[in-house]
Formats: structure tokens, C-alpha cells, sequence
């Protein structure tokens, strides 16, 4: 990714961050190494978005909360003296509010080159989106599938063949007992968290999957993998029952993963030399892996790919990757 202007979009359920700068790759990857300590924001939900410019920094946080907006502006000025820095507004239990920030994006006029899909809510109670879809299937995969979508032309206009733009998802360990039943998105007369949970990382896996199929068929300079960042010590875990929550706290210091090591290998798949021009992979711990047998199921990606146009509907027009 030498000598490129490299964006990072990444999105949470009540915040986006937006960051830019320019630089050469190991510059790059120094100003990252170098900003891990704030990481610890957009991995409780809070995203950022490097885009690299001129030796200056952009940075766009957007949320629901404005105090949590604000707090991402001030620790990256902190690690970046010269960052440029605005406040902008996503909420991906919206698919509306999708829709509208991405027009505010295409009217700034820049390119896209890494767009990391962080957003999660995990084992909340039963909830749905603001369009009646289960929390858990309708932040973590619905809303980052349409934002995705919704970014595809400029992220094939920002790619070259030997610099490709790049999609990083997260997902999770947890896709490995997810079911392919996505038929009930909505609400079940028999509600689990854990299973939506991770019925949602499942489907996140499956549209990476499917999505690389559809970038390489046609050809466009677009790479998109999966990444489980392992178990990480965060506020996602703030829905436990008491006894969890008491023994997770035990044993979160000897077994969890840090924030910020946490971020390493969406860090790798965002800018990796290594990982230049390669897709469809799942990443874990700096390396691939192999994801769930159910995962490299192309019935069930096209299936889950045709049910997701259906469900966002006229936001989406047209619904296709390429």
C-alpha cells in the first residue's frame, strides 16, 4: 500500500470515526501502532477511519452520543497534533440513517480505500431496529451489509489492480454455532440472545464470502475478508447475568485480549503488504483460518445475499456488487 491514499471506515452501532492522513505503508503503519491506545474506543463500538492525504489527517467521528463523539475527536488530536477533525452522525439500528450518511459521504467527495466493519451489540434483551429487525441481525450484519453496499462504487473507484481497496468485517468465534435459518430475522416466539448473536457473525462471514465472489467476478480492485479478533475485553459483555459477569471479570486479565491487541488483526487485514490483492479469507490472530463448514456454503451466501436486498428494500437500488 506504498505511496496510496488509504481510507479506513469503520462503524459502530452509535459511532463512526473517520480519520485520513498520507503516508508511505510503514508510516502508515506507524500512525497506527501508534493510536492502539484510542483504539479502545472503537472496539466497544466506537470506529475510525484513516485516509491518507498530503501529510495532514481528516477525521469524521459520527454517533448517537455526542459526548462519545466528542472524546474520540479529543484522543486523536492527542496522538495526532496535526488531524483535522469533524463530528458527523451514524446509527446502524437505522437503515435510514445508513442511507443518509453515506449521501453525506459521497457529497465530501473522497476516495474509500479500507472500510472495517466493527459495529456490535452482543446478548442483548429481545429488541429490534428501527425497522423491526432483531438488534443483533439488524446492527451487526444488516446495517453494515447496506452501508457496504451503499460504498461499493467508491471503493472499486478508489482501487487499482496492484493497490486494491479493501473491506474488513469483523466477526466472531461465536459464527462457529451460528444457524443458517435466515428466514426470521425478526423476532422468534422463542428468543436466545447467544443464538442471535451469533447468527449475525455468521451472516457477516457469509456476505464477506459472497461479496468477494461478486468483487472478483467483475473484476474490480476490491478485496473483502472476515476477522475475528478473539475474546476481548470489552463493554460487550456489559449483558451477562450476574454470576457471568463476576467470573468474567476474574479471569478477563489472565485470558482476555486487550482492546488494542484486540484491533491487531483487523490492523493487519486493513494494511497488510501481505494481504494485497488477496480476499475471501478469514482471518484470526494475524493469520487465516478456517471458518465454519456452513460459511463456505455458496447456497447458503447466495440465499442470505438475495434475502438482504429484500429486506433493505428501496434503500438499496440497485442491489448488486458490481
Amino acid at each position: 500500500m506504498n505511496n496510496r491514499v488509504a481510507v479506513s471506515l469503520q462503524l459502530s452501532y452509535q459511532a463512526v470515526t473517520v480519520v485520513q492522513c498520507h503516508q508511505e505503508h510503514k508510516k502508515m503503519m506507524s500512525f497506527l501502532q501508534s493510536i492502539l491506545p484510542a483504539l479502545e474506543l472503537y472496539l466497544v463500538g466506537l470506529k475510525v477511519l484513516l485516509y491518507q492525504l498530503f501529510s495532514s489527517a481528516f477525521a469524521l467521528p459520527a454517533s448517537n452520543h455526542d459526548t462519545e463523539g466528542l472524546a474520540a475527536v479529543k484522543r486523536i488530536c492527542e496522538e495526532r497534533s496535526d488531524a483535522l477533525v469533524e463530528f458527523e452522525h451514524l446509527d446502524l439500528a437505522s437503515l435510514r440513517s445508513v442511507r443518509h450518511f453515506v449521501t453525506r459521504f459521497k457529497h465530501k467527495g473522497i476516495p474509500l480505500h479500507v472500510l472495517v466493519n466493527n459495529a456490535a451489540v452482543m446478548l442483548v434483551p429481545e429488541r429490534t431496529t428501527e425497522e423491526g429487525f432483531e438488534q443483533h441481525f439488524g446492527i451487526n450484519y444488516l446495517g453494515h451489509f447496506l452501508l457496504t453496499t451503499l460504498l461499493l462504487d467508491i471503493l472499486k473507484q478508489s482501487g487499482q489492480l496492484d493497490s486494491c481497496s479493501r473491506i474488513v468485517t469483523i466477526s466472531s468465534s461465536a459464527h462457529y454455532i451460528g444457524h443458517t435459518g435466515f428466514k426470521v430475522s425478526q423476532i422468534r416466539p422463542h428468543y436466545s440472545p447467544h443464538a442471535a448473536y451469533a447468527h449475525s457473525k455468521l451472516a457477516l462471514v457469509l456476505f464477506t464470502y459472497r461479496l468477494q465472489q461478486e468483487l472478483t467476478a467483475g473484476g474490480f480492485p476490491v478485496t473483502a475478508n472476515a476477522v475475528d479478533p478473539g475474546m476481548v475485553d470489552t463493554a460487550l459483555y456489559r449483558h451477562l447475568c450476574s454470576p457471568a459477569q463476576l467470573a468474567k471479570s476474574l479471569v478477563a486479565r489472565l485470558l482476555f485480549w486487550t482492546p488494542a491487541q484486540g484491533a491487531s488483526t483487523a490492523i493487519f487485514a486493513a494494511a497488510a503488504t501481505e494481504l494485497e490483492g488477496v480476499g475471501g479469507c478469514y482471518l484470526h490472530n494475524g493469520r487465516r483460518a478456517r471458518s465454519s463448514t456452513a460459511s463456505y456454503n455458496e447456497a447458503i451466501q447466495a440465499h442470505l445475499w438475495t434475502q438482504s436486498c429484500g429486506m433493505v428494500g428501496p434503500l438499496l437500488e440497485p442491489c448488486q456488487a458490481d
